[in-house]
């Protein structure tokens, strides 16, 4: 649900948000992908962090603490999975998770 509603956050409005979700080899995938701003090459080693910002100018007042994707990780993780994200500023962002069929 976190990848979803900032893949929504961060697109335009009436933008575009696609998520996948398929099974192959034993893992379950799941890809939220939007057309948005996307994230910055110097941003994406940190954006798991836990309260790192990327978008800095956001800020709490229009509701990111920082802590998402942090979580989305640490439930990936949990479930012996992995997320990724695969970013281009100004092309948008996709985010995919992977955890095993029988987590």
């Amino acid at each position: 649900m976190n990848l979803a509603q900032n893949a929504i956050a961060h697109s335009e409005p009436g933008g575009r948000v696609l998520v996948q979700a398929t099974a192959a080899a034993g893992m379950v995938s799941i890809a939220v992908r939007d057309w948005g701003a996307g994230i910055a090459p110097q941003d994406l080693p940190r954006i798991f962090e836990r309260f790192y910002r990327a978008d800095s100018g956001r800020g709490r007042k229009r509701g990111g603490s920082g802590l998402g994707l942090a979580i989305v990780q640490h439930i990936a993780i949990v479930h012996g999975g992995t997320v990724t994200v695969e970013s281009a500023s100004g092309h948008g962002s996709t985010f995919t998770i992977r955890i095993p069929a029988h987590a």
